[in-house]
């Protein structure tokens, strides 16, 4: 979300022949007028063509585009060390009961990890009929794991999602789409800095109140990178016969849109990768970010479009598309 930055001008006094130093106005009696001037700040990664991070580039390595038009970058530096809010969704839905013990476990391990700065923070969400806080704001992971012994399986009826999403008169059963904006809205609203989302799923949602796009919307106004991993009980889709075979294994449309959008990545486990690994690389990627900001062209609200672009062409940036004016 845009930050504002007072600027003070000050008008000093003085008579027709020169400046008075006796007759400078007091401290107190010098007005001021106080100008918003908004800034907008971009997290954002770079890749060589072999996939790896790149980490030693410079604000000169960089061209910034809004709207297609190319914009001054005010501000640049390298993010490893900054404090990050982070977000785990995780889906208890029916179609990942076989899952949750080998996620809690990761994830027990990536909190111990990604928690690492002074005033890092995580919270932990669980989704399936209802879209439930399982541990609130902190930097403790023995509190975190606490909430992890917490996930569990809910396939049942259930009432209302807590938060101000109501699914009634819906079926429902994964509110994937829902999560993601209760915890942008409620929870990292009222944070600055970096801001992550990971989402542990099978990327099928049933029953959201709102969609993809709103969604995205969401997370793309508290400026926050949304990190999808997807992770498939093949088995129970293989069980469920032929339509939920599809539905699970082609779900990875909507889970790459929301990553990508937001500047984030999806990844999938597997075989050669287990959901270890992929909590490996996300936190390598948290910790090798830059940042840049910029003033915008233009005043008012809207969605406005945004390109990093490297000047060595064998490079590639992996950043937000955009992002919502004032």
């Amino acid at each position: 979300m845009p930050l504002k930055t007072p600027i003070l001008i000050v008008s000093l006094l003085g008579t027709a022949a020169g400046v008075c130093f006796s007759q400078q106005p007091k401290p107190e009696e010098i007005p001021t007028i106080s100008v918003d001037v908004e800034v907008v700040n971009v997290y954002f990664t770079v890749r060589n063509k072999q996939g790896g991070l790149v980490a030693n580039l410079e604000r000169s390595d960089f061209i910034l585009e809004e709207e297609g038009q190319q914009q001054p970058i005010k501000y640049f530096a390298r993010q490893s060390d900054l404090p990050l809010t982070l977000g785990l969704l995780v889906d208890t839905s029916v179609s990942q009961g076989a899952l949750i013990e080998q996620e809690k476990q990761a994830s027990s391990q990536f909190f111990s990890q990604v928690l690492r700065m002074r005033k890092d923070q995580a919270f932990l969400i669980s989704f399936d009929i209802n879209v439930d806080m399982l541990q609130d704001l902190t930097d403790s992971a023995r509190l975190l794991k606490q909430g992890l012994e917490k996930l569990r399986v809910n396939a049942g009826a259930g009432g209302l999602g807590p938060g101000p999403v109501p699914t009634s008169g819906r079926q429902r059963g994964t509110l994937l789409y829902d999560a993601v904006f209760l915890a942008s809205e409620d929870v990292l609203k009222q944070q600055v800095g970096r801001k992550a989302l990971v989402l542990i799923t099978d990327g099928n949602d049933y029953g959201s109140r709102l969609d993809l796009k709103q969604a995205v919307a969401a997370a793309h106004k508290v400026d926050a990178i949304i990190y999808s991993v997807l992770y498939l009980d093949r088995g129970f889709y293989y069980r469920a016969g032929g339509a939920g075979m599809v539905g699970g294994f082609g779900s990875g449309s909507a889970l790459k849109k929301l990553s990508e959008d937001t500047g984030g990545r999806m990844y999938e486990v597997g075989r050669k990768k287990p959901l270890q690994g992929v909590y490996d690389e996300i936190q390598q990627e948290l910790r090798s970010q830059y940042s840049l900001g910029f003033t915008p062209a233009r005043s008012g609200p809207g969605f406005r479009r945004l390109r990093i672009l490297p000047r060595n062409r064998d490079l590639r940036v992996q950043a937000r598309q955009g992002y919502y004016a004032r």
